[in-house]
């Protein structure tokens, strides 16, 4: 059953508040310094806005940030945007110390993705839900990995070279739908197995003399 509007109401209220606590400003906030190499993620169209309409919201922990595009999370093409720094690039693309919640408002039960890895060479992405285990699972899959290619760019005046991913696919791998459902006290089916989560753009960059 769908959320009533004073409720919907209170969940974007709440959401505005978390994503400040988060240190968001905007969607296309990012303070990072020229040479800080980042993974911009977006949920895709709709997907926040069928969650919340279940009580879920999502925020950021850690060295991410997180914002919305659209009109609200209600939106139908509303988004979810995170800004998570790139810790290392070496057994994936790591993002260590950074956290993406889902938070469900209507029982107080939250699911962590902690510590995400981008693996572009498996097409695949890890990270730990401490909720389901203490080792790192995969729970997204890059459908189309194969056929990213690097576009690479040089700023002479910030001395930085860059090589950008962009619009890596991201859909959920085989029983995390399931599991975050479970997790969440969602009803069954409230999240589709294999269904596509968010893109990505994998930016990478190094210092030049």
């Amino acid at each position: 059953m769908g959320a009533s509007m004073p409720m919907r109401k209170s969940i974007s209220a709440l959401l505005a508040a978390l994503l400040v606590i988060s240190g968001v400003t905007t969607a296309n906030a990012d303070s990072a310094s020229p040479a800080q190499s980042m993974t911009h993620l977006k949920t895709a169209p709709g997907v926040s806005a069928a969650l919340e309409r279940s009580g879920v919201i999502f925020y950021a922990q850690g060295g991410a940030t997180a914002g919305v595009m659209g009109d609200s999370i209600s939106d139908a093409k509303g988004q979810v945007v995170f800004h998570i720094p790139i810790t290392a690039n070496k057994d994936g693309v790591q993002h260590a110390g950074s956290n993406i919640v889902l938070f469900n408002t209507a029982n107080d039960r939250q699911v962590l993705l902690r510590n995400p890895v981008i693996d572009l060479k498996k097409g695949l992405v890890a990270a730990t839900i401490p909720q389901a285990g203490d080792k790192p699972i995969t729970i997204l899959l890059i459908s189309n990995a194969d056929s990213l290619k690097a576009k690479r760019s040089t700023d002479k005046a910030a001395g930085v070279r860059s090589r950008t991913f962009a619009a890596a696919s991201m859909s959920f791998a085989p029983g995390v739908a399931e599991t975050l459902t479970s997790l969440l006290g969602l009803p069954s089916g409230a999240i589709a197995e294999g269904s596509l989560f968010a893109t990505a753009d994998v930016t990478l960059k190094k210092r030049v003399r």
